[in-house]
């Protein structure tokens, strides 16, 4: 969305809540039968850092709304930056008679008032109040040297700090209205090293809402530099059978792919190689993987779903067994099940699905501990474009990582492909004791023997 003033929003003659409450009603006065809105709202900061100094500053102040319009079985969705009175007139017009135009989709639709999330649904998630150019400068040039102290690191690709507010305001002819705001810091950057003319790259990167829950900048900067110096030296590994351990930088990315298997869209699809396994054990008992989207403060908490609708904590798998769709209001009309709170961000556009803070939960051992029962195998730190077949679940990713022997870590390992099929990679899934719940998709490290790797 293109900058905007935003002064006029103080008043409350043009209050955001007020803007939408407009614009539903010149929806249903063009002919529409239904309408949701979504109005965003945000502005940040950001710096980068080279070579010690200031490379860039860059303030945003953005605005934007979305709009969709029911007519019968149809819909159609609009968008725009103007949020004068004209402009929002045109937008409500355009998307009536974009609405009146468009094929039936028996699918779609608001859901009932009667299943709406009820209570107070505005949610604050303010952490860091605004910081300072000059404070995020000065935390990111930290992060910078420290990584270029690291004995060996030769440059810093790319340094950078953020403080980033949004707020957006919903609101839809059902009578449901919500509003959330939330802030974030960032600090990440990557190092280069170099030997034996073979240059490598590796990172850290944090986004939190309290400064207090991120390390220290000069800490950032030092994990960046020593795991690029720890991959120097890298080789390939032959083509054999062997255990891998999925270091918890990546995977989350097993977690994601679990997640796209059981979308509610591509079960009504039949795209999922866990279509037909519905309460079935999925994984080995005593896993869980819970979405928690009343964590307080956390990076994907919510009070309703993309619709609307309740959300609450739920157990997607339970002692090993798979007992939810991830399911918006169309893929649960076409699976003939109930919505059950997972819809995306969808006012003004059409939903899809999507998880709140998902995580894996924790096992007893350590990784280490989990590299000494194995014996020998691969530490997977990176992995490049997980290549998966949703309806077998055939999987394969480049990978890097290290060798470890007798439990110990023997030597960097690049240019591997690690391969198997996901039904029997999940069935074999360890957990370990090192969950950090950073984001809105976390998990240990990960155990799997068994897997297939190529190599030399």
């Amino acid at each position: 969305c293109a900058p905007v003033h935003l002064t006029g929003m103080t008043d409350s003659r043009n209050s955001p809540e007020t803007t939408l409450s407009a614009l539903l009603e010149r929806c249903l006065a063009a002919g529409a039968d239904a309408a949701d809105a979504r109005l965003a709202v945000s502005d940040g900061v950001s710096v980068s850092v080279r070579d010690g100094k200031l490379e860039g500053i860059e303030r945003e102040e953005n605005a934007g709304i979305s709009l969709r319009c029911f007519f019968g079985q149809s819909q159609a969705h609009v968008s725009g930056a103007d949020l004068s009175a004209e402009g929002l007139e045109a937008l409500a017009s355009r998307c009536v008679a974009m609405a009146k135009a468009v094929p039936a989709d028996k699918f779609c639709g608001l859901p009932g008032a009667d299943l709406l999330a009820t209570g107070d649904l505005d949610l604050d998630l303010t952490g860091e109040a605004e910081l300072s150019p000059e404070a995020l400068e000065r935390d990111a040039l930290t992060a910078e040297a420290a990584a270029l102290a690291v004995p060996g690191v030769k440059t810093v690709a790319g340094c950078g700090a953020s403080w980033n507010r949004s707020s957006r305001w919903l609101a839809a002819t059902n009578g449901f209205r919500s509003s959330r705001t939330g802030t974030s810091v960032s600090l990440g950057l990557a190092a280069v090293a170099e030997r034996d003319g073979h240059m490598e790259r590796d990172y850290d990167s944090w986004s939190v809402r309290f400064l207090k829950d991120m390390p220290g900048a000069e800490e950032v900067g030092r994990a960046a530099g020593e795991r690029t110096i720890a991959r120097l030296g890298a080789r390939k590994v032959n083509t054999q059978k062997a255990a891998v351990i999925f270091d918890r930088r990546v995977s989350d990315a097993l977690i994601g792919a679990f997640l796209s298997a059981i979308s509610g869209p591509s079960v009504a699809r039949g795209v999922s190689f866990l279509k037909e396994r519905m309460g079935e054990q999925v994984f080995a008992p005593g896993v869980y993987i819970t979405d928690d989207p009343l964590r307080p403060l956390g990076m994907g908490s919510r009070s309703h779903d993309g619709e609307g609708l309740p959300v609450r904590e739920t157990h997607l798998i339970e002692d090993g067994r798979l007992t939810a769709w991830l399911l918006n209001l169309p893929s649960a009309r076409q699976l003939g099940l109930s919505p059950n709170g997972f819809a995306s961000p969808g006012f003004g556009d059409p939903p899809g699905v999507t998880t709140s803070n998902v995580y894996l939960r924790p096992g007893a051992d350590t990784p280490g501990a989990l590299a000494k029962q194995v014996g020998k195998g691969l530490l997977i730190t990176d992995m490049f474009g997980p290549s998966i077949n949703p309806n077998t679940g055939d999987y394969s990713a480049g990978v890097a990582g290290f060798w470890f022997e007798n439990g110990e870590i023997a030597w960097p390992v690049s240019e591997v492909t690690v391969a198997g099929d996901l039904p029997s990679m999940f069935a074999r899934l360890v957990p370990a004791n090192d969950l950090e719940l950073r984001g809105t998709r976390d998990a240990p490290s990960i155990l799997i023997e068994d897997m297939n790797l190529a190599g030399s």
